[in-house]
């Protein structure tokens, strides 16, 4: 039976209840406070409770009236810490077209009125406003994602550095239990927060004479801020450096000057190695969402309520996502032991029923994959081990992860473990020059399909066109067609009934409307109705986003169109629903309107109509958007 002292303290009246007189750190959160290893404020919270450190938490505080959430806990020892949410702010609110979403999956029933837009902004000018000599120090991914010059989809132009318009003290990018910890050692021995500016995966502002070693040769200077204002291509060129040393084992220091000061992103910590990554998972978090919350429903709660986290990082280095700017591409794994032991405790909780939800991370099968020769690891820079090929360097056999499915399988109380993570199937098909990793891999495929399955598999194909698959850093569609016949084929054998579940973009850069007009076509003749599917929404720091706004690929520095108006995006959201009687009428007004009435023919054509199956028609919808990503 869990207690109110089971958890970090919220309140005054519970930080007395620890039997303490002043906190060291107190942390403000934009979600919900629950008390589990897929919510960030609770990781870092934790990790520095089991460093010593007394820690309290505020979350989701009244931003309004008298700002009395943001007295109640007085003034830490050592600084405030704000992490805004697992999710941007702005995406976990608007839709691609700018429209509210229908709820916040991590607030109490969903509301959408306990978080600000952008909060680490909101958070950060009332504590300064409040108690202007205490440092402040950012995380998670709104500020991490916003550490150097970036484009802003909803205000729709360039925005400085976080740090610029926060001002606060200090921003700590990507997973944070490594730089937090060190600058908690740093304050406690005396050196003043300002003089801290050469931290591992820290940012910080400076003047030009208080670099730290000064501007050196080994430094990536990019183009200033006022420079990237007026020239758009400036700004392409600066994310490639960005993408680049988010990705390197021996990244480079980047300097940007904005004004009179300068930005300094200091480059990350190595990944974390297992040891260091059980030792994060291992801590005493009861897996709950706090008391105050009882009888309310937080959905991204309900998503990851029974299931694991059994790695961090991801290789893929997809254009349109986050994930490698904010963990990295290299996997840090944890032991079999941990995920056991967190199994265990999951199996222990009063309402769990034997049905784990997931046993995945950023992608269902990366874990334990890494380099066979580290030194060509520490001299690659490549965003992705896999696009535009698979590493002949990466060891990607999967016999590492077939046994800790069979682990956790084998534990009496667990009546089936399910893969609700992505599954990378480029990774499944490649055919390796060893045969025991093509052995490990066949082998997996059949035991997934097999057994880890809850009647829906999901995979990213993302589009069927090649030109925009490769913008994407996506496989050919034809590794689809592939993997689909090996599900169908196992389905078939095995006498199940069980559904793929294909994800896609529209509006991605390098789609244009009649590439939308064939992915209907295609996808009708594979008997799908779609309805996993997004537009594309520009989120910062990701490539995706920077080719869409500068109009050139920052790599190649080469024109890319992009469909950029509200009405451009909603055509190519269209041709995923042509199914629908109320959408022929558009569907075929639009292509007639490009000049491709040929592809309505082929697409409304009775030829073309196939045989949709319910096997592939999903039943509901589960959202896209609701997975925590600290």
């Amino acid at each position: 039976m869990t207690q109110l002292t089971d958890f970090l303290p919220t309140t005054k009246k519970e930080v007395q209840l620890q039997g303490w007189d002043q906190l060291d750190i107190i942390l403000f959160s934009g979600d919900a406070y629950v008390d589990h290893p897929a919510f960030g404020a609770a990781v870092i919270g934790r990790t520095l409770q089991a460093a010593g450190y007394r820690v309290a938490i505020v979350p989701q505080p009244d931003w309004h009236g008298d700002y009395r959430d943001f007295k109640k806990l007085g003034r830490p020892r050592l600084f405030f810490g704000i992490s805004p949410g697992c999710m941007d702010s702005m995406v976990n609110k608007y839709t691609a077209n700018k429209r509210l979403r229908s709820e916040d999956a991590y607030s109490p029933d969903g509301r959408h009125d306990l978080r600000p837009e952008y909060p680490t902004i909101v958070y950060t000018h009332i504590l300064k406003q409040l108690y202007p000599d205490v440092p402040v120090v950012l995380g998670g991914i709104e500020a991490s994602l916003r550490r150097v010059t970036h484009y802003d989809y909803w205000q729709d132009k360039l925005i400085r550095c976080i740090l610029c318009d926060s001002h606060a003290d200090m921003i700590i990018y990507g997973m944070g239990e490594k730089p937090i910890k060190q600058l908690c050692k740093l304050l406690d021995k005396g050196i003043p927060f300002h003089s801290i500016k050469d931290l591992p995966q820290t940012v910080v502002l400076s003047s030009l004479q208080d670099i730290p070693q000064g501007i050196t040769s080994r430094d990536i200077i990019l183009h200033s801020h006022e420079k990237c204002m007026k020239d758009k291509k400036a700004q392409a060129e600066n994310f490639r450096h960005v993408e680049e040393e988010s990705n390197k084992l021996h990244a480079q220091r980047l300097l940007q000057q904005v004004g009179q000061q300068y930005v300094i992103v200091n480059p990350p910590y190595p990944p974390m190695s297992t040891k260091e990554l059980d030792a994060t998972y291992d801590l005493p978090y009861t897996r709950l969402p706090h008391p105050k919350y009882k009888n309310k429903r937080i959905p991204a709660y309900d998503m990851i309520k029974f299931s694991v986290n059994i790695h961090r990082g991801c290789f893929g280095g997809c254009s349109f996502c986050t994930i490698s700017a904010h963990q990295g591409k290299f996997i840090s794994s944890r032991s079999k032991a941990s995920i056991l032991n967190e199994v265990k405790q999951i199996t222990e909780m009063p309402d769990f029923k034997g049905y784990l939800s997931d046993l995945g991370g950023p992608s269902a099968n990366m874990y334990g994959m890494h380099g066979r020769d580290l030194h060509k690891c520490e001299l690659c820079k490549r965003p992705s081990c896999i696009h535009p090929s698979i590493c002949n360097n990466l060891n990607t056999s999967h016999q590492a992860l077939l046994e800790i499915y069979r682990a956790v399988d084998a534990l009496p109380e667990i009546k089936k473990s399910f893969i609700g993570s992505g599954v990378r199937y480029d990774l499944l098909l490649h055919k390796s020059t060893d045969d025991a990793t093509n052995h490990a891999n066949n082998l997996y495929t059949e035991e997934l399909i097999k057994h880890h399955v809850s009647g829906r598999l999901k995979v990213a194909p993302e589009h069927t066109c090649d030109t925009v698959l490769s913008l994407m850093r996506k496989p050919s569609f034809q590794l689809f067609r592939e993997f689909k016949k090996v599900f169908d084929r196992i389905n078939s054998q095995c006498h199940l009934h069980q559904q793929i579940i294909p994800y896609f973009i529209s509006s991605h850069p390098g789609c244009k409307e009649e590439d939308m007009a064939q992915l209907a076509i295609i996808t009708k003749q594979l008997d799908f109705q779609l309805e996993q599917v997004q537009d594309f929404t520009p989120t910062p720091m990701t490539i995706s986003t920077e080719t869409w706004y500068t109009g050139f690929h920052p790599y190649t520095l080469q024109p890319v169109f992009s469909a950029r108006s509200s009405k451009e995006k909603l055509s190519q959201r269209q041709y995923f629903f042509w199914y629908k009687p109320e959408q022929r009428q558009a569907i075929r007004a639009s292509l007639h309107r490009i000049g491709h009435p040929e592809l309505a023919d082929r697409l409304f054509s009775a030829s073309s109509q196939g045989d949709v199956s319910k096997k592939n028609v999903p039943h509901h919808k589960p959202s896209r958007k609701t997975k925590p990503s600290r």
